[in-house]
């Protein structure tokens, strides 16, 4: 199916000119309220780093998760944000009243939603060792697992507690109903052999005692259509457990792009309550993305330029493989806006705008305009490899340019290392009145003590 919008997971993006941060920007720095300041902030923060930075918009935030809630309430179902996509906890006041909790990948994760975002916790992981599931027995309401054999090693221990007796925590599994619908290889848990939930003839005959829930996550940044051809195959597979008394949820995992403009919303309402009705379960959603999409950027600076075998290069402050991994994992092309006191040709600007900033938006050489100025940005590290890409601008980029990456508060900031001892980038969000607040100042300290 072609699709109009396009995103970070297996087609390039084009970006999203109409979803962008509310207000620009008005340069104040405030610590955060608990006084907190681990890497020794200093006023010359303002003047010489204000440019090196992610930024994540509470407008923007705020704007995805208003349209999440109106759909769960016109669907009838419950939707938690995946930690795994977006975990800056102090936004997670922005968020909590319209969603009803968070998903988590492990026991760090979930002691995260349970100590910052205080509702439903559900966990789901590919493994968990005695320590995890004694400690996630605590507190986590759903505790999903994803084989027989992890089921059967936890099931007295986890039946034999207190809060599963008394119906506070409900166990399930995590199912694979075959059925591939995505764009991306390495993000398809319905391959052959994967590692990633169970198939119904791994289920046949099995002994499910205990369990009340079933999980599926098969999509990555997918339209609703997608999720109709996937519950079709869950019901061929798995629809006679799903109409058995024991089975009381059904969660049908993440990827949902739901915040996108082309999304289908009204097709995915009737699909809940369709699921609702046929199995009479509460449905669950896990969105990660769709809860921080354009709603944040990285911003960086040109620190060199050269030429070497006909390229012109820039090396910039900010990493590809250490701050924006995605991009190579992937890969995908991100969308760049060069920071100009001209004003652009384009209406495009970035999810984050700061006052008295101009955005020209960066274009791709392949297209073949052939009018701009192609550099290939680089990252500092030694990793050869360490590059965002080939991009078009309008005149010649100088040392102290500011460069503005597009729809980094997702995949990115829970993915960042300080490989090579590369500097990590502040985090900082963006008040819904323009104001930037920065929330983490890192530094030599955070390198040297994630090490031994």
């Amino acid at each position: 199916m072609a699709r109009p919008e396009r995103g970070r997971r297996g087609i390039p993006p084009k970006g999203d000119a109409g979803l962008v941060g509310q207000g620009a920007a008005s340069w104040e720095l405030h610590l955060p309220d608990d006084g907190e300041n681990p890497s020794g902030f200093s006023a010359v923060f303002a003047s010489q780093s204000q440019h090196i930075m992610f930024v994540i918009s509470i407008a923007a935030l705020k704007r995805n998760t208003a349209i999440l809630r109106e759909v769960k309430e016109a669907a009838g179902c419950r939707l938690v944000l995946a930690l795994k996509g977006f975990s800056c906890w102090k936004a997670f006041p922005y968020l909590r009243d319209d969603l009803d909790g968070c998903c988590a990948s492990g026991l760090w994760e979930a002691l995260l939603a349970r100590d910052y975002f205080q509702k439903h916790v559900i966990t789901y992981s590919p493994a968990y060792d005695e320590s995890d599931v004694a400690a996630l027995c605590e507190f986590t309401h759903h505790l999903d697992f994803n084989s027989l054999s992890q089921w059967f090693r936890f099931r007295d221990q986890v039946m034999a507690h207190p809060r599963f007796r008394s119906g506070e925590l409900h166990c399930g599994l995590r199912v694979n109903p075959e059925c591939s619908t995505g764009h991306t290889p390495i993000y398809d848990p319905c391959v052959a052999g994967s590692r990633l939930g169970i198939t119904a003839e791994q289920l046949a005959g099995a002994d499910l005692t205990g369990l009340s829930g079933l999980h599926f996550h098969t999509l990555c940044e997918q339209d609703s259509d997608d999720l109709e051809k996937t519950l079709a195959a869950v019901d061929e597979k798995f629809g006679h457990l799903l109409r058995s008394p024991q089975f009381t949820y059904l969660n049908m995992g993440g990827g949902h792009w739901i915040t996108k403009p082309f999304y289908d919303r009204d097709r995915l309402v009737r699909l809940v309550r369709e699921t609702r009705a046929k199995y009479d379960v509460e449905v669950w959603l896990e969105p990660g993305e769709a809860i921080a999409i354009h709603s944040g950027v990285l911003r960086a600076t040109v620190m060199d330029v050269f030429e070497s075998a006909g390229h012109r290069l820039a090396i910039l402050s900010i990493s590809a493989t250490a701050h924006m991994p995605d991009v190579m994992e992937m890969p995908y092309r991100p969308d760049v806006f060069l920071v100009d006191q001209t004003p652009p040709s384009s209406g495009a600007t970035p999810a984050v705008v700061f006052a008295g900033e101009f955005y020209h938006p960066a274009g791709d050489p392949s297209a073949g305009a052939g009018q701009g100025f192609v550099y290939r940005l680089g990252g500092p590290t030694c990793l050869a490899g360490d590059v965002a890409g080939d991009f078009e601008f309008p005149r010649e980029l100088r040392v102290g340019d500011v460069l503005v990456f597009d729809d980094m508060a997702h995949y990115t900031m829970v993915k960042t290392t300080t490989f090579n001892g590369v500097k990590h980038p502040p985090i900082a969000i963006q008040h819904e009145d323009g104001r930037i607040e920065v929330l983490r100042e890192f530094g030599y300290q955070d390198f040297r003590d994630r090490l031994s």
